[in-house]
């Protein structure tokens, strides 16, 4: 009887601990763009506002995907920021080619890290037409 008994607790155990396995394995994995949606999302419910400059729009061509950066500054609390987004993945939000360089722009910021900024986040733009 307590033969029994043990080895249903360490199949049961076992069970646990083989499901644990999986689940860990089997983890989605999280992309350099589901860090960047977070990141953006994050600063556009939780940022402050402040004016900024565009001062400068690429495309760039990296080894395995083309890049749009938009280049802005901004001050807060008299430090000057200088700051780029990759905005490859709001193309339907912005037309980079349309984006004059010099434009005031608004850029939300995060309080606790002035340095983390967005100027285009999905439902928010702070480039003005």
């Amino acid at each position: 009887m307590h033969l029994q008994r043990l080895i249903i607790a360490l199949a049961i155990i076992s069970a646990v601990f083989i499901l644990a396995l999986v689940l860990i394995f089997r983890r989605r994995r999280t992309t350099d763009e589901d860090r960047e949606r977070e990141r953006r999302a994050y600063i556009n419910a939780n940022g402050r506002i402040t004016d900024g400059t565009v001062i400068d729009a690429h495309d760039y061509q990296l080894l395995h995907r083309e890049a749009q950066i938009l280049v802005y500054q901004y001050e807060v609390s008299g430090v000057a920021y200088e700051a780029s987004q990759d905005v490859t993945y709001l193309r339907h939000y912005v037309d980079l080619h349309s984006c004059r360089i010099g434009l005031p722009a608004s850029v939300k910021y995060d309080p606790q890290n002035p340095g983390n900024s967005v100027v285009i986040a999905e439902g928010w733009s702070g480039l003005r037409v």
